[in-house]
C-alpha cells in the first residue's frame, strides 16, 4: 500500500460505510507506517505523545499528534480487532481489558484517517479537517447501530407554540439521534475536539428542552483535545491542550450539565479537577454503561 492510495481511501466517504470498512483501513495504514516514514518525532513536553513525518510523497508533512499508549502497532492491531469487533456485538461481558481494547480501537481507527490527511498539501487543510470530522462521527454512529442501538443523523424539528398555536418549526441538526420504539430517547455530538465547539453543545441541550418542555439526554463524543505546538527548536514540537475547563464548568454549574462527555484520550485534568471529573469519561462508559441507561 502507497500513501497515494491510502490519501484516495480517505478522502472518498464512500469507502467507509461498515465497521469493517473502517478497520481495514486501519490495517493498511499501520502497515503502511512500519516501513514508509520520515521519522518518528516525540513530542518535547509530553513525551508519550508523537508526530509521524512522511517522505517525499507526504510533502514532508508532519502530523497531529498520536498518543502512544493508545495508538496500535499493526502487530497489536491484529491482534485485538476481532476483540474489538466482538465488543461491537456484545457488552454484557465487561472487563477493563476489553474496555481498552473499545478504547484503543476506536482511537487507532480514527487516528489512522486523520494523520493520513495529514499528508494533503497546507492548501488541503481545511478538507483534511473536515472529511476527519465527518468520518468521525460516521465511525461512532457505526459502532452504536453495530450494538443493535438505533442510531442516525439528521435534523429534528421542533415545534414552537405561541399561546397554544403552533407558529414555526425551530430545525437542529444532530450528528447522533438516539431512537427506541420510534421513540426520541437522547441526542449526541460527536467531535474530534472540543475546541471551538462545546459552548454549543451545552446551549443545544438547553435550547432543546426549553422548547420541548423535556429533559432528554445530551451527549457529546469526542476524539481527544490536543493540538501540535512549535517549540523554539527548529523541527522540534510539543502538545498543547484545547480544552478549555472554565468554559465547561461554567456552563455546567449554570446552564445546564450535559448527560455524559466520553473521550478516547482523555487529558489527566479531565481526572482530578473539581466538577470536571465528575462529567467527563472515557468512550467505554458510553457504550458499556450508559447508553442503556439513556434508552430505557
Amino acid at each position: 500500500m502507497i500513501l497515494k492510495k491510502l490519501l484516495n481511501k480517505a478522502t472518498d466517504k464512500e469507502k467507509f460505510i461498515t465497521i469493517q470498512n473502517f478497520i481495514d483501513f486501519c490495517s493498511e495504514y499501520l502497515e503502511f507506517i512500519e516501513d514508509n516514514l520520515q521519522a518518528v518525532i516525540v513530542s518535547q513536553n509530553e513525551n508519550h505523545y508523537t508526530f509521524y513525518q512522511y517522505k517525499k510523497d507526504g510533502n514532508y508533512n508532519v502530523t497531529r499528534p498520536i498518543n502512544s499508549n493508545l495508538m496500535y502497532d499493526a502487530n497489536s492491531f491484529e491482534k485485538t480487532k476481532k476483540k474489538f469487533k466482538g465488543i461491537l456485538k456484545d457488552t454484557d461481558i465487561d472487563t477493563p481489558a476489553l474496555r481498552s481494547v473499545l478504547n484503543n480501537s476506536v482511537y487507532t481507527i480514527q487516528q489512522s484517517i486523520g494523520a493520513t490527511l495529514d499528508a494533503l498539501p497546507a492548501t488541503k487543510s481545511n478538507i483534511a479537517r473536515k472529511v476527519a470530522g465527518d468520518l468521525f462521527e460516521r465511525l461512532i454512529r457505526t459502532i452504536l447501530s453495530e450494538r443493535g442501538i438505533d442510531c442516525t443523523s439528521g435534523v429534528v424539528k421542533i415545534p414552537v407554540v405561541v399561546d397554544g398555536k403552533r407558529e414555526f418549526d425551530f430545525n437542529y441538526q444532530h450528528d447522533l439521534i438516539i431512537n427506541k420504539n420510534g421513540e426520541l430517547k437522547a441526542i449526541g455530538s460527536v467531535k474530534t475536539s472540543s475546541k471551538d465547539r462545546i459552548d454549543k453543545i451545552f446551549i443545544d441541550k438547553f435550547l432543546y428542552n426549553k422548547l420541548t418542555d423535556k429533559t432528554t439526554p445530551h451527549f457529546a463524543v469526542f476524539l481527544n483535545d490536543v493540538q501540535r505546538k512549535n517549540t523554539k527548536s527548529k523541527g522540534k514540537y510539543g502538545v498543547s491542550a484545547t480544552f478549555l475547563p472554565g468554559h465547561f464548568k461554567g456552563y455546567t454549574v449554570k446552564l445546564n450539565p450535559l448527560d455524559g462527555v466520553y473521550y478516547c484520550d482523555i487529558r489527566p485534568n479531565m481526572l482530578t479537577e473539581a466538577i470536571v471529573k465528575d462529567h467527563i469519561k472515557t468512550f467505554d462508559h458510553l457504550l458499556f454503561d450508559d447508553i442503556w441507561t439513556m434508552i430505557k
